[in-house]
């Protein structure tokens, strides 16, 4: 007869497995990642006909992925070892160059960049031309811009997409922030800008469009141990960063009045720094339409700001320079809407959208 032969260490490693499994199974699940910025599946529903068409193992499979115990050490042990042993540069298509981690946004849609200028053409055509001659386009570079290059990484063709733009968005006057900005100026460990150093672009953008902003402004730090988006996604250690505001006699005074909420509140919300993604709070983050008052301001001149989520932190350094700026994002505001809310007649209107929307704009209603 055969002998069965008994690996040893074979039970022990099973017990783990199968005490982690159960952990899994029996545990409350999490709703959301941290880390990873997004929400995490459920258990799923255990119908006959899910069972059969076999809908419910695969929603069980990505439930258990989801819910694994100690799920972000072992992808961080994962990332390590690819880079170790295999010598993978980046990891989920991010990669650390100079410590700033950065998205691999490669190749260029030209389609999807075609089609983003296509919807914002369309808005002008319906609701602005004719009302005012006073527009302008600037494009938000990502990192990549400035790292890509000598890390050897892939990176997009930007001077094509900031071509395609200024082509199809002719009727605006196109400003160019990629000598205003460095890689500095962004968070080590998220795709966002650092509010207190955008401060030059914010004064590039504010006097070409015959503004003028003192800069006098005080940095706040509010958080000590920030990780973005970028942390969860690469799964790598990562120091953690500070969060700052800037201040001010006239940031201080401006009200924002949010179309979602129904509310008007200060334009920083500090309670968004605790949630999961502490980004929001500039102007409590992602929001139809958020309008900004500046009672300070002598007279009436408005500015309506057509962008993504980077304008929250760039609207309120522009708003020393007019009594009411209107922040409209497309992504969550149906363009068909827009002229029900907006008034556009004598306004200044900027366009301000970063490369990734506009690489990926089927974001975009």
């Amino acid at each position: 007869m055969k002998k069965i032969r008994i690996v040893p260490g074979l039970f022990p490693v099973a017990g783990i497995w199968l005490a982690l499994a159960l952990w899994c199974w029996l545990r409350p699940a999490d709703e959301i990642s941290m880390s990873e910025r997004r929400k995490l599946a459920q258990f799923p529903e255990a119908s006959p006909e899910k069972i059969l068409s076999g809908t419910f193992a695969e929603d069980f499979e990505d439930y258990s992925r989801d819910q694994f115990p100690v799920r972000d050490g072992f992808r961080t042990l994962k990332s390590l070892w690819e880079s170790a042993v295999f010598g993978q540069k980046d990891h989920h298509g991010i990669y650390i160059e100079d410590g700033y981690a950065a998205n691999i946004e490669y190749p260029l849609d030209r389609e999807s960049v075609g089609r983003a200028a296509e919807k914002l053409t369309e808005l002008y055509t319906e609701y602005m031309k004719g009302k005012t001659d006073r527009v302008w386009l600037s494009v938000i570079p990502d990192k990549g811009y400035y790292l890509a290059d000598q890390g050897g990484y892939p990176a997009l063709d930007y001077e094509e997409l900031f071509s395609i733009m200024r082509e199809k968005m002719e009727f605006a006057e196109y400003l160019d922030l990629t000598e205003h900005l460095s890689a500095e100026d962004y968070y080590r460990t998220d795709s966002h800008w650092r509010q207190e150093n955008i401060t030059e672009a914010a004064q590039f953008l504010a006097e070409s469009m015959g503004g003028h902003l003192s800069g006098a402004w005080r940095q706040e730090v509010v958080k000590e141990d920030f990780r973005g988006v970028y942390f969860g996604q690469a799964a790598l250690p990562m120091e953690g960063e500070t969060i700052s505001l800037l201040r001010g006699r006239v940031l201080d005074a401006c009200r924002a009045y949010n179309l979602e909420t129904g509310k008007t509140a200060g334009i920083y919300d500090l309670e968004k720094l605790e949630g999961r993604d502490p980004y929001e709070v500039y102007l409590s983050g992602a929001s139809p339409l958020i309008r900004i008052i500046n009672p300070l301001h002598e007279g009436e001149r408005r500015l309506v700001l057509l962008g993504d989520s980077f304008s929250s932190s760039m609207a309120p350094l522009l708003a020393e320079a007019y009594s009411e700026i209107t922040l409209v994002d497309i992504r969550y505001l149906d363009p068909s809407l827009v002229g029900e809310y907006v008034e556009f007649e004598g306004a200044d209107v900027l366009f301000l959208y970063s490369v990734s929307l506009l690489n990926h704009s089927g974001a975009m209603r």
